[in-house]
């Protein structure tokens, strides 16, 4: 019995010693992980956020709408009030210091517009692949046709781009990816979605009609602060009468949405702008019956009156857009050299041209072109990125000539290699894709956002 009793005690005794050291190790433990929390740290801060994705989803929300609150007060476009803003900010004083969980975003610059294509589907939201399977185009001389391989691309691994997407091949009516691309932009300063359109139920020959995202796309837009405008493609039987019309229903339909663009003139109206893509192809006859005052349809001093800009590509077409009835030109094509209007050194006659006649000149900007993978004929119009030099590049010559507006090729127009859209680096089994290496994926989102501060400056100088 008192063998019993010795062995009892020493275990008692060896458990009290065990669990002595135990609650030390917690204490150590604890006050371990105390040390590595950061010493500015306060109610809120995002130190660990991560593991409570709702708290984190609600502490995101809030910083967005508290910037969008605090920057209404400079937004050229809309003007709205402020006094919420001020409110919200004064609330904001009296509380801790709240640690950003990302970047705040750069402010709109509404004087860059940024072109932008909805135009892709996948199986998931769209029943099948649209645009990224792109095919093949010929030549049209048969014999330079015949030494290029034929048919269609093959998602997702093989598609019709040369660059891979971030977002892989993605869905424009996908809302992840619409608010994924708002907040691209966003981050890169731009201002206005040049968004191209068609009218209901038609589309390019390769996709399908996408007038019905278009007030979704409104929507996103205005949760980030962007403004929305039109870019007229070259639909079927395109004319006065009809263009008469489409502008009008886009009017009537999206003109009373917050994210709808109105541009400020020199008069100080607030008046829609509509960019008109292949201009050229209809005569300026039928376009001075919409757009001249004295026209058969014409459209001006009407409530459907608008900012018409048209494409110049050859230096005669100058003549042709001021003798239409036009209020500007611009150049869109990010390939310096392959136009008149796309060449760089042809900005500056043309802004004296614009400016002797009371037209808005909008030179467009890219990071590079390459269509290769669509014409796999057409090297020669390759324009290498530099690793973004010759988007710098290009950003500089336009400055030169003091534009009021500054519109960029593009934002993701994949297939010709014009994309500021997040780009990522893929091989698969016999492509490789370029990709923005040595940079980050973001590179080309990053010197918009430069030049957007940049061009503002230089602006407010000219102004003086």
């Amino acid at each position: 019995w008192i063998l019993n009793y010795v062995i009892m005690a020493r275990f008692r005794r060896r458990t009290c010693i065990i669990l002595l050291l135990f609650i030390l190790f917690i204490c150590s433990i604890m006050m371990a992980l105390k040390t590595l929390r950061p010493d500015r740290a306060g109610f809120g801060d995002p130190f660990g956020l991560g593991l409570l994705p709702e708290l984190q989803q609600r502490t995101m929300l809030l910083d967005n709408k508290q910037n969008s609150l605090n920057r209404v007060q400079g937004d050229p476009v809309t003007h709205v009030s402020n006094l919420h803003g001020i409110a919200v900010n004064t609330m904001k004083a009296s509380m801790p210091p709240v640690n950003k969980l990302e970047e705040e975003l750069s402010s709109p610059n509404y004087n860059f517009h940024i072109f932008y294509y909805s135009w892709f589907g996948n199986p998931q939201f769209d029943g099948k692949y649209i645009h990224w399977n792109h095919p093949l185009l010929p030549h049209w001389d048969p014999k330079i046709a015949n030494n290029y391989p034929k048919g269609r691309h093959n998602p997702p691994e093989d598609i019709g781009a040369n660059f891979y997407p971030e977002l892989g091949s993605y869905s424009s009516k996908d809302p992840s990816v619409i608010e994924a691309h708002m907040k691209q932009m966003r981050s890169a300063s731009t201002g206005v979605i040049v968004l191209s359109w068609y009218p209901p139920g038609m589309a390019d020959e390769n996709g399908e009609p996408t007038d019905d995202l278009v007030p979704v796309i409104l929507d996103y837009a205005h949760k980030y602060d962007l403004k929305v405008t039109f870019h007229i493609e070259p639909y079927k039987d395109r004319d006065d009468r009809s263009m008469y019309h489409n502008v009008k229903y886009i009017i009537d339909k999206y003109g009373g949405h917050p994210a709808f663009y109105r541009h400020k003139t020199s008069t100080g109206r607030f008046l829609p702008m509509f960019y008109v893509y292949d201009s050229y192809v209809t005569i300026p006859e039928i376009w001075a019956n919409l757009l001249t005052v004295s026209g058969s349809q014409t459209i001006r001093n009407t409530p459907y009156d608008a900012l018409f800009i048209a494409l110049l590509v050859e230096e005669r077409h100058k003549h042709d857009i001021h003798r239409s009835g036009f209020d500007g030109m611009y150049t869109y094509f990010a390939t310096n050299g392959f136009s008149y209007g796309s060449s760089h050194h042809n900005w500056a006659s043309l802004k004296a041209f614009c400016d002797s006649n009371n037209l808005m000149f909008i030179p467009s900007v890219g990071p590079g072109y390459i269509d290769t993978s669509i014409r796999p004929w057409n090297n020669h119009n390759t324009r290498n990125r530099v690793n973004g030099k010759y988007y710098e590049t290009a950003f500089s010559a336009a400055l030169l000539v003091r534009p009021e507006i500054i519109s960029i090729t593009s934002f993701n127009e994949w297939h010709e290699g014009t994309q500021i859209e997040k780009a990522v680096p893929k091989r698969t089994g016999q492509v490789v894709y370029l990709d923005y290496k040595p940079h980050k994926p973001n590179v080309y989102l990053e010197l918009t956002q430069k030049w957007s501060e940049k061009y503002r400056k230089e602006q407010e100088q000219w102004l003086m």
